[in-house]
Formats: structure tokens, C-alpha cells, sequence
């Protein structure tokens, strides 16, 4: 090393290095923990004894991870809620109110139309259960069931057929039609009973997909539920194929249905409900729904101030193999929301009076990124085939018919029509049954995906619900109530009213007190930094000054040297593959074997300087004598001043 670089490297050795002009990452970290406001990293090089700098590293550390920890905690618990609860007395909006019949269709009107599937189910229970109107119903197992099916062979039941398993048997069931034993093949899918039945035999019907290669058999504990299923199977494929404005004509008109109506003490008849035809129950009416010019309002509790209609049932015009109980169903919603009556419908009795007292909660949740709920189903990939606001129900339902139409090639009749599809039938679609109830199995076991993409609506409104029962009409006033409403509906209702046909609803608010569930965010990005900056000061007694220092120390200076020194390695490597081969140099001392560069601690004197050789072809000049002239003290002024002079000594 030449003389100028080694005392420019001396000088370079014992100046201060800061940052990223440290050579290594050691000394880096040594010149941070001596400058920095971390007590803790200071105390690690200045304390005496490899114990105490132990100690000291430890803590730290310690301090470290708990800041890490509780800065996590505090992220993770960023996006939580906090619910409020407001309870409020104001006017409440009425709800809108549907109102069904439980039977969709009048008897007489449909009857035509289901002859042949009737005279099956009765032929099946005769034989199944030796059911006859003039028989006993005593089974009678002798009989061979062959004759039940003498002359033309059923439709239907060719379509679907009917089996009886005996106890302990799983492959082998015997036929309605033929009555003989068959083998049966595919998986057995038992569905539970809503009736207790001592019998143990198990009734169920086969279906089979389009090229029979896959079938299944549904069993059931009981008869009664294993007729009605069939039955509603090929009800739903005959009604399938009505038009929607001859099933309107079908079923009961509102001046039928609404024998008397009050709300909030105010007569109120049929042109104040709107008509909403649903595929199981028939022709439904609202009242107070959204198509009406107003909204009615209540602003009084109680049932003298609700809504009060008295409905006729009509039991005779009843489907027996439909429906096996009377009476109507009711359901409490928006005016902008779908009803599903068939899922969250109430039911009421006939001769009795039913009070349902409504309480209103309103709830408000917060979206993305709090919870997985959505504003209006903007964002969820399924097309709302319904003509109503989103909620989760339309989700499901919607996903469900339109896997259906996939996967089926037509859309189920309990739901509306996807746009383009067709509902499903015996002509276009012969065993579209068994496709329904696989699709249907694979939805209840959340097969589909459709649980998974369907999300709950941020903000609805919810009636909680109480209802009450009472006998009516009573005993003392039957007869003159029943004569007054026969005579009231004398146009309507040609004959004389019984009170099985008959039933009163009263729906009305127990009290004017609105309940509000609203979510807001437990946490602020103010608290989240304040909750940063006391957990910093209390483990580390660190700002955000010493985060941004550590941001810099640790990640760019750091990276700096690793990165010189990766660049100062591959810059020789190039150095050296790039450099010609020449012959090598005669050998000569040098380096630690030459001792007139040899290298000392201290920086160079005269003496050694006189070590160094001499140049080349140069004279090594001389040093002259020094001027001993200039040694001599000479007065600055030729002439001292009279008062600056020195007395003479004596």
C-alpha cells in the first residue's frame, strides 16, 4: 500500500462511521446501538461484562417479540364491531301482509284435470291399506293386488312406481301394479315421517335417471307421507303445464277469501289487497303492498288498531290428497320483499280467532371488510330471478333453479321461471323427478355451492312475532254471527256458512317501539396508531421517529452493504476473467516479505520516511543548514516611543 493510501486508510479507521458507509453489518449494528434512543440496544454495547450484555440482549429481544405480539393483536382486532341497541317511540309503517289459502285450487275447478291420477292414488291405498268408502278399512292382505289393475293399466303409476319393502328386506320390494316381487337396484334414500306408524313394512317410489342407468329409491316410514309425495309429484308435473291465467281462474278470488276487513278502525274491502299468484297455494293477496299509492301507517298500539279480516275457507272445495289440514296461511314482510310463504308462513286454525302481535327491529350491519354481508347482491354471482330485493332466502332459491335448469334441462314449479326456461313436465322431460331429488339431496348436504356464495343482506327488517289463539265464534253468538255474514256474503257465498269455514286474524303492533341494531367499528385508524405508539413507549420507550430509524438501519443500510459488497465481489470476478494472460513476473518480495512495506500501526515518521527507497534516476536532495539569521530577535519599530521605554536596571 502506498504511503497516502495507508494514512488515508488510518484516518478513514478511526473516524466515526455512520450508516451505510459502515464496511460490515457488525459495525453497522454496533455504531446503531450507540447513537439510537432505544434504551435497551444502547445498553447491550455499553454495559461491562459479557453477563450484563447477555441480560441486556435478552430483555430486549423479550421487548421485541411483545411489541410484535400485541401490535398483531391490535391489527387482528382492527375490523371488529361494536352493536348499539336504540329503542325509539315513533308512527311505525304497517307491513305488507300476505294472506293464503293452505288449498291452492278449488276442488271442482281442478278435479277434471287430476281424475286419472285420483283414481290411481285411491286404487293404491285400497290395495296398500284395504281403504274403501264402503268397506272396512281393515287391510285385507289376501286379496291379490293384480285385480286392482284389471282393465286399462295406470298411467302414473307406470310413471313412478309405488313399492312396499317387508321387514328386513333391502333388495328385493313388491309392486302396486303387478303385486309381485322385484329386485331393487340403486341407493335407498329414507326420508323421515311426520306420522307415527306401527306398520313394518316401508313404502316408498322409484326414480330413474334419463337412461335408467342410475336409479334411487325414496322410502317412508309411513304410508301417508309416501301417497302424498307421489301424489305431489304428479301434481306439480300435471300443473306445470296450465297456463298461469286459467290457474288464477282456478283458484279464490279476493271477495271469496276476504269475507270482512278493518285496519285502524277504518273499513277496508278486496280493492285495498293486491293479487300474488304462488304456485303451491294458489292466488294469494297482500295488503299494503308496494303497487298501492300509499303506505299505511299506524300511530297507535294494539289490536283495535291493526288489521282485522275475517276469511272464508271454504273446506268443502278442498284437495284431499293435497292437503290434509285447513285453514290459511299468513306472512308478516316488506313491501319491496318476495314472500315466502311456504317457508316462514304462519298458519291459522279455523273457528278460531288468531292475534299475532308484531314487535319491528331494524338491524344494520357493516360490509367489507367488518362481515361477508352485501348492500343490494350487486356482488354475488347469482342472477335474482325474482322480482323483489335481495335477501338471502332469493339467493338460495335462485341458486337452486338455476342449477336445476342446468343440470335438468327445466326449472322446478314450486319457483319462478328463470328467462328462457320452461318448467318441467312428462312430455319434454320424462325423468325429470329423479333429477330434482338428486339436485335437491346435493343441496341440503351444501353440494352445490350455492351456501358458500350467497351472503346475508347488511341491513332488513325483522317482525318478531306472538300469537294467540281463542275460540270463535263463541257458543252465544254462532247463530247470529253465521246468519249476518251469510246474508253479508249472499253474492259471494251461495250457501249457508258453517264456523269450519271460517277464520279471523287481528294483526296489529303490541307497541310503537322501534328497536335499531347498528354495528360500527370497534376500532379508528386514530386509536389503532395511538394504541401502536403506547405499546412502542412502554416496551422499547420508542416514538415513531426510532421506527422509521429502525426502518432505515435494518432495512435500506443493511441491504446497502450486502449489496456493495455483492457488487464489489462480482466486480473483481469480472476483473479477473476479463484480464489477458500475460508472462509472469520475475519473483520479488513483496507484501509481508518485503520489509520496506511493511505495514505498522503508527503514522509515518521522518525516520521512517528515510526508509522509503528512492525514486529512480532522481538525486535525493540535500538538506540545508538552517538561516541562523532569522533566529535574531529584531524590534518591530526603529525608534521607541519615550513612554514605552524600558528603564535601564542599575
Amino acid at each position: 500500500m502506498a504511503p497516502g493510501e495507508k494514512i488515508k486508510a488510518k484516518i478513514k479507521k478511526n473516524l466515526p462511521v455512520t450508516g451505510p458507509q459502515a464496511p460490515t453489518i457488525k459495525e453497522l449494528m454496533r455504531w446503531y446501538c450507540l447513537t439510537t434512543n432505544t434504551h435497551g440496544c444502547r445498553r447491550i454495547v455499553v454495559s461491562r461484562g459479557r453477563l450484563r450484555r447477555l441480560l441486556w440482549a435478552l430483555f430486549t429481544l423479550t421487548a421485541v417479540a411483545l411489541v410484535f405480539w400485541q401490535c398483531a393483536l391490535l391489527v387482528l382486532s382492527f375490523y371488529t364491531v361494536s352493536v348499539s341497541i336504540k329503542i325509539h317511540f315513533q308512527k311505525l309503517d304497517f307491513p305488507a301482509v300476505t294472506i293464503c289459502n293452505i288449498n291452492p285450487y278449488k276442488y271442482s275447478a281442478v278435479r277434471p284435470l287430476l281424475a286419472d291420477l285420483e283414481q290411481e292414488t285411491r286404487e293404491a291405498l285400497k290395495t296398500l291399506y284395504g281403504f274403501s268408502e264402503i268397506e272396512s278399512r281393515k287391510r285385507r292382505e289376501a286379496k291379490p293386488w293384480s285385480r286392482a289393475w284389471e282393465g286399462a293399466q295406470p298411467r302414473f303409476l307406470n310413471l313412478i312406481p309405488l313399492l312396499v319393502f317387508k321387514e328386513g328386506e333391502t333388495n328385493t320390494a313388491t309392486d302396486f301394479l303387478t303385486g309381485r316381487k322385484r329386485k331393487v337396484s340403486g341407493n335407498i334414500i329414507h326420508k323421515a315421517s311426520d306420522v307415527v306408524h306401527e306398520s313394518k313394512e316401508v313404502v316408498g317410489f322409484r326414480l330413474c335417471s334419463n337412461d335408467t342407468s342410475h336409479c334411487a329409491v325414496y322410502t317412508f316410514s309411513s304410508g301417508v307421507n309416501a301417497i302424498q309425495e307421489w301424489y305431489k309429484l304428479h301434481y306439480m308435473n300435471i300443473m306445470a303445464q296450465v297456463p298461469l291465467e286459467k290457474r288464477v281462474d282456478m283458484s279464490y278470488s279476493a271477495q271469496e277469501l276476504l269475507v270482512t276487513c278493518f285496519f285502524d278502525g277504518v273499513s277496508c274491502n278486496a280493492r285495498n289487497f293486491t293479487l300474488f299468484h304462488h304456485p303451491m297455494y294458489g292466488n294469494c293477496y297482500t295488503f299494503n303492498n308496494k303497487q298501492n299509492e300509499t303506505i299505511h301507517s299506524t300511530s297507535l298500539g294494539g289490536s283495535e288498531y291493526g288489521l282485522q279480516v275475517i276469511l272464508y275457507i271454504n273446506e268443502e272445495e278442498y284437495n284431499p290428497f293435497l292437503v290434509s289440514s285447513t285453514g290459511a296461511k299468513v306472512i308478516v314482510h316488506r313491501q319491496d320483499e318476495y314472500p315466502f310463504i311456504e317457508d316462514v308462513g304462519t298458519e291459522i286454525e279455523t273457528a278460531t280467532v288468531t292475534s299475532i302481535g308484531m314487535h319491528l327491529t331494524e338491524s344494520f350491519k357493516l360490509s367489507e371488510p367488518y362481515s361477508q354481508c352485501t348492500e343490494d347482491g350487486s356482488d354475488v354471482p347469482i342472477k335474482n330471478i325474482y322480482n323483489a330485493v335481495y335477501s338471502l332466502q332469493i339467493c338460495l332459491h335462485s341458486c337452486f333453479q338455476t342449477k336445476m335448469v342446468e343440470k335438468c334441462g327445466c326449472a322446478q314449479y314450486s319457483q319462478p321461471l328463470p328467462p328462457g326456461a320452461s318448467y318441467c313436465n312428462y312430455q319434454q322431460h320424462p325423468n325429470w323427478m329423479y333429477c330434482y331429488y338428486e339436485l335437491h339431496q346435493a343441496f341440503v348436504q351444501e353440494q352445490l355451492g350455492c351456501q358458500s356464495v350467497c351472503r346475508e343482506a347488511c341491513s332488513f327488517k325483522e317482525w318478531t312475532l306472538t300469537t294467540s289463539l281463542a275460540q270463535w265464534p263463541s257458543l252465544v253468538s254462532e247463530k247470529w254471527l253465521l246468519r249476518v255474514l251469510t246474508w253479508d256474503q249472499g253474492q259471494q257465498i251461495k250457501k249457508k256458512l258453517n264456523k269450519t269455514d271460517l277464520a279471523k286474524l287481528l294483526i296489529f303492533y303490541k307497541d310503537l317501539n322501534q328497536r335499531s341494531i347498528m354495528e360500527s367499528p370497534a376500532n379508528t385508524v386514530e386509536v389503532l396508531l395511538s394504541n401502536f405508539g403506547g405499546q412502542l413507549g412502554l416496551w422499547m420507550s420508542c416514538s415513531i421517529v426510532c421506527v422509521i430509524e429502525i426502518i432505515e438501519v435494518f432495512f435500506i443500510d443493511s441491504l446497502s452493504i450486502l449489496a456493495r459488497h455483492q457488487w464489489q465481489k462480482t466486480k473483481k470476478w469480472w476483473s479477473r476473467r476479463q484480464a489477458p494472460p500475460g508472462p509472469e513476473a520475475p519473483g520479488s518480495p513483496r507484501g509481508r516479505d518485503n520489509p520496506v512495506l511493511e505495514l505498522d500501526d503508527d503514522l509515518p515518521t521522518f525516520t521512517s520516511a528515510l526508509r522509503l527507497p528512492p525514486a529512480p534516476g532522481a538525486q535525493v536532495p540535500g538538506t540545508p543548514p538552517p538561516r541562523y539569521n532569522t533566529l535574531r530577535l529584531e524590534r518591530a519599530f526603529s525608534n521607541q516611543l519615550t513612554d514605552t521605554q524600558v528603564p535601564a536596571e542599575s
